[in-house]
């Protein structure tokens, strides 16, 4: 009874959900109507991931439409590829390098904060919990998907952490040994403008569809007063 009483209350507590071991997620307390951290997280994406990893559900032309950007400003800042405006963003390393580098090909980015136990809080929590790790071919390890393959991109601006662990051997928490062009309340703003981002490559229309609704609500919200009152008037006279 305990064990069911306590996956019911955990299913409607976002900031105690677990990424895949065991880490506790932090909350990334993103903003899909915040256009402008959108606009840093795209262009954060181009610069440290679209390297490796591609967004094969988006297009630079919906996200210039949607972000409130002209094809020059995509074009001059955030196309690093030979491809088209039209055109999918592709990752530069092909499937290939990938695999000779890595094991295997990095994958698509495009449902990462919706696929993810947590959704954007596993995307948020991971970006912030790399620590060096002299075990792992890459030097770095990662205490939301332990032993992944991917070095920590992000380490100039973060620092390097070091985990310090409790008594049973797991990290309790990071150390900050080498600090990073960013302070960590920026860092965490970064992070946060990049998982924003990749929440909004999931699922492009969701700041529209939320807008659509408020009014959808409104409509019916006075659609019913008006019906109430034509109501009230036809039945006034009646006994």
């Amino acid at each position: 009874m305990t064990k069911r009483l306590m996956a019911f209350l955990l299913a409607f507590v976002p900031a105690l959900a677990f990424g895949a071991t065991g880490a506790v997620l932090e909350s990334s307390q993103i903003n899909v109507n915040d256009v402008a951290s959108m606009q840093r997280g795209a262009s954060l994406y181009m610069n440290y991931c679209a390297g490796c990893h591609s967004l094969g559900f988006q297009r630079y032309s919906r996200m210039a439409a949607d972000l409130g950007l002209t094809e020059e400003e995509v074009a001059q800042n955030l196309m690093f590829t030979d491809a088209k405006f039209g055109e999918p963003i592709t990752a530069a390393m092909t499937v290939a390098e990938g695999t000779k580098w890595f094991g295997k090909a990095p994958p698509d980015l495009s449902l990462v904060a919706r696929n993810k136990p947590g959704g954007p809080d596993w995307t948020y929590t991971y970006l912030k919990s790399f620590y060096a790790d002299d075990t792992r071919p890459s030097g770095w390890n990662n205490t939301v998907l332990a032993g992944s393959s991917m070095p920590h991109v992000l380490w100039d601006l973060q620092g390097t952490q070091r985990p310090v662990l409790d008594s049973t051997g797991n990290v309790e928490r990071f150390e900050l040994a080498t600090p990073g062009k960013q302070s960590p309340a920026e860092y965490d703003q970064t992070v946060r403008d990049l998982t924003n981002f990749l929440n909004y490559v999931g699922e492009p229309s969701a700041a529209k569809r939320r807008s659509t609704g408020v009014g959808v609500l409104a409509f019916l919200a006075v659609f019913t007063f008006l019906a109430w009152l034509l109501k009230k008037e036809y039945w006034k006279d009646v006994h």
